[in-house]
């Protein structure tokens, strides 16, 4: 593009007028090999279409909701909202066998909202009556099938008032630690993280992309339907469904696709090397492979490195891995490292890590453990290091919370000006710099790389000693072979005034017996499982655990990205509703 544009809407517009045949969006319906494709001819065609029906209702201004099942609509429906200068409002798309645990946060979100309007498609429209009893709120609304909406209705479309300040939609956390909220991203927001992406990616027309994370998520969002869209590069999209059901299909679509650019959390890479076969492997082509995301706080290492030598073979290069950091807050990337770099890793002792201090260790030694960098800072954004109590820098060997400052921070939180004040609006005690995004992860930079160690509110402290999370449950999935890896919580509670550290996992099916329904008879003793966890937290980290739950497959609470929710199981376990065996 000649001009630097100031909305989406006018990089989509450009695009149409001088890209109009070039394919922009495909999804693959089955997972495999049924396709539906979009030029940017047909997203901008259908984007005023719906935009025109918007401006009818007199929505400029305001928001909506999008529930759409995975597909090509919800990219219609959202830059149908964005051409009518209505601010879009990504949502999970609640299903009726699960209304009771999905419903509750899209009413939340509605509540905080406020929404007009709902966009969906034909195949949800049954979703507003189904829902009358439990949220007759949010049957009230009107529930706008966009898929309806004729393509005739395009030229009635105006150009809305829309400029880089303008509210372009409001991405709603996970609600794992309170109810959700609403980051506000602008137009201006979203056109700076887009241009620092293909800047670090190197994101050119010959890019292809494979996406699986929903696009409701940021990741998916941002990263899978607008980077392309500014890098004028082509997208493929799956639904996350297909992957979980059988991750083997992910791999075989970026083999058939020739995809250079797709990844996710550290489970999706896990689950790939524990469920595909050798024989399915010797199918592989990933040569084309050449940015393999990682995006999960933290990275684990030992995800890279058995992920790099299982599919060595299938074409798969180390230094395709990309590992990086980026929160909703912040738009969406905050730090990445070189696309033709290996990550950065860094082995420390942890003893000190567990009293916020970087000590260097050598690599493989007891008592250590080895870090994944996330690149460093990207372009005019600002990353330290502070103390969360007093807001004063760390030194570089020290532990302490992450502050970003950048055109790329968002502008607070949707109708909450104190919690918006508190996270977006804070300044270094000694100098007055700021103001700051306060992240709420903990890390440290050594030589500008971003290394994340936890979540600030995670982290477990038990007699005066600091312990990550992440750290506890490593060592627990590896303690019994009957252990669903990434399926894992720790966090502690207060029993007679005092910390205590519980562990709440999920069982792999084929340790639970056929029928899941029945907590006995199990294959595996409940004891047996419980003691080699009790034996290996005790041995890894001289913890004594107050309580282990063993949980049924698929029950532990995680985000849409797949994520833990501590707070969630913590929750739950206090109020005895996770689904024990």
């Amino acid at each position: 593009m000649k001009a630097e544009p100031s909305t989406l809407v006018e990089v989509l517009r450009w695009r149409a007028l001088h890209q109009p045949d070039r394919l922009a969006y495909t999804f693959l319906q089955d997972g495999e090999m049924e396709e539906i494709h979009l030029t940017y001819a047909d997203v901008d065609r259908r984007a005023r279409a719906i935009g025109a029906r918007l401006q009818s209702l007199g929505a400029y201004g305001e928001r909506a909701l999008l529930v759409y099942p995975p597909g090509l609509e919800f990219i219609a429906g959202f830059f149908g909202c964005l051409y009518a200068g209505v601010v879009a409002i990504p949502v999970y798309p609640p299903h009726s066998p699960r209304l009771d645990k999905s419903l509750p946060k899209l009413r939340a979100i509605a509540n905080d909202a406020q929404p007009v309007a709902v966009l969906t498609s034909s195949a949800l429209l049954s979703l507003a009556e189904n829902i009358g009893a439990q949220a007759p709120d949010l049957q009230a609304l009107p529930w706008l099938a966009t898929d309806t909406i004729t393509d005739i209705s395009a030229s009635e479309w105006q150009p809305a008032a829309l400029n880089s300040s303008s509210l372009a939609f409001l991405q709603y956390t996970s609600g794992s630690t309170a109810v959700p909220r609403g980051a506000m991203l602008t137009h201006g927001n979203l056109l700076h993280n887009l241009a620092l992406i293909q800047q670090s990616l190197e994101s050119s027309p010959e890019t292809r992309g494979l996406f699986w994370v929903p696009l409701y998520h940021d990741l998916g969002l941002i990263g899978g339907l607008l980077e392309p869209l500014y890098s004028g590069c082509t997208s493929t999209f799956m639904s996350p469904m297909t992957i979980l059901q059988r991750p083997l299909r992910w791999l075989q679509a970026i083999s058939r696709t020739r995809a250079t650019c797709s990844g996710g959390p550290n489970f999706v890479y896990d689950l790939c090397v524990r469920k595909i076969t050798p024989e399915q492997r010797a199918t592989l082509d990933l040569s084309s492979w050449d940015i393999a995301f990682i995006c999960a706080e933290p990275v684990r290492c030992e995800t890279l490195e058995r992920f790099a030598t299982t599919f060595a073979s299938c074409g798969f290069r180390r230094e395709a891995f990309y590992p990086c950091y980026g929160l909703a807050e912040a738009t969406l990337i905050a730090s990445g490292g070189l696309k033709a770099a290996p990550p950065v890793v860094f082995t420390v002792q942890s003893a000190a890590l567990e009293r916020n201090r970087v000590i260097a260790a050598p690599t493989g030694k007891d008592g250590t453990q080895t870090l994944v960098g996330c690149g460093k800072t990207l372009g005019d954004q600002e990353i330290i290091i502070v103390h969360p109590e007093t807001f004063t820098r760390c030194s570089p060997d020290e532990v302490g919370e992450i502050w970003i400052a950048g055109p790329s921070v968002a502008r607070g939180y949707w109708n909450q000006s104190e919690e918006t004040k508190r996270t977006f609006q804070a300044y270094l005690t000694e100098t007055g710099e700021g103001p700051f995004l306060r992240t709420g992860d903990l890390g440290f930079l050594k030589d500008g790389e971003v290394f994340v160690t936890g979540r600030l509110k995670d982290l477990i402290i038990i007699d005066g000693y600091n312990y990550y999370p992440q750290d506890i449950e490593q060592t627990v999935e590896q303690s019994h072979q009957s252990l669903r890896p990434s399926c894992c919580a720790a966090f502690s509670v207060d029993i007679d005034g005092k910390e205590r550290l519980v562990i709440v996992a999920e069982v792999e099916r084929r340790s639970v017996g056929p029928d899941l329904s029945r907590p006995l008879p199990i294959y595996r003793p409940a004891s047996e499982i419980v003691q080699a966890i009790r034996r290996a937290v005790a041995e890894a980290h001289e913890l004594r655990v107050y309580a282990v739950l063993l949980l049924k497959p698929g029950s532990i609470p995680k985000t849409s990205s797949g994520k833990i929710q501590r707070h969630a199981c913590r929750a739950n376990f206090l109020t005895g509703s996770l689904d024990a065996i």
